[in-house]
């Protein structure tokens, strides 16, 4: 189904559970892997793992990926020994922000590489039966080699991902408005330490829901879709100035009483 692909050499740069993720479909799709990070992986299964940056970057790769983490990626990407690089090649990453890590690549990364911004909208708990229909954003930010990139970009429309083109300006303006303020809200209730009681009620559990999925991913990834996605502090903005709203409205009808 989808398109066809070539078998691609992916280097991935940081190897966390989202790599990993990531990896066990590309693997499974025929793909050759090899990674890189700060970590020791090398026990992963079917993954050639490297410690040394300078020897990662001197392999033959078709595509390097970025997986590093929001508050780190622009070290990490300052830090690649680009001049080890055999050939020129794509340069993809998968960040929750995507102006910070296209404005970070144009600038560091050679001219004549390719570079495509993407957005995997699911993670190892939502992905764990399967891609199909979750969405997949992405940007050809600068594409030369066509065939290359329909290439990578068919490992997503190949599990049946659904796709979407659109800027990473667009991205990061819808992506406060959902993504951001789910975190948001998710961390307001765990600050509450809401839990589950025996009257719960569907939407209350929803709630709790919210709560436990935005707890379970790292303080690192929520201050970086903050820090680093320019539209997130109007919503923070929006979302105290509505509450404050709700409290007069009620406070008004409890006067009126």
């Amino acid at each position: 189904m989808g398109s066809s692909t070539r078998t691609l050499k992916i280097g991935i740069i940081g190897f966390g559970t989202f790599a990993q993720f990531l990896a066990k479909t590309m693997i499974k799709q025929g793909h050759l892997i090899r990674a890189t990070s700060r970590s020791d992986y090398s026990g992963f299964p079917s993954v050639h793992f490297f410690r040394d940056m300078e020897e990662f970057m001197g392999l033959e790769h078709d595509v390097i990926l970025i997986c590093t983490s929001i508050v780190s990626v622009s070290q990490v990407v300052k830090s690649i020994p680009f001049h080890r690089l055999k050939k020129p090649l794509l340069f993809a990453d998968v960040l929750s922000v995507k102006e910070h890590p296209r404005k970070l690549l144009l600038q560091e990364a050679p001219q004549d590489s390719d570079l495509v911004c993407t957005h995997p909208m699911f993670g190892p708990e939502s992905g764990k039966d399967g891609w199909k229909d979750l969405p997949f954003m992405y940007e050809r930010v600068r594409v030369k080699d066509e065939a290359l990139c329909s290439s990578f970009l068919a490992i997503f429309e190949n599990e049946g991902c659904k796709m979407l083109e659109m800027s990473c300006e667009e991205h990061d303006r819808l992506a406060a408005q959902s993504q951001f303020l789910t975190h948001t809200i998710g961390r307001v209730l765990s600050e509450m330490e809401i839990r589950n009681t025996p009257i719960d009620t569907k939407g209350f559990e929803k709630l709790v829901q919210v709560k436990e999925s935005s707890t379970r991913d790292s303080f690192d990834l929520y201050s970086g879709l903050f820090i680093h996605n320019r539209f997130a502090k109007q919503q923070l903005h929006n979302l105290e100035s509505a509450l404050e709203r709700v409290k007069e409205t009620l406070e008004a009808r409890m006067n009126n009483n």
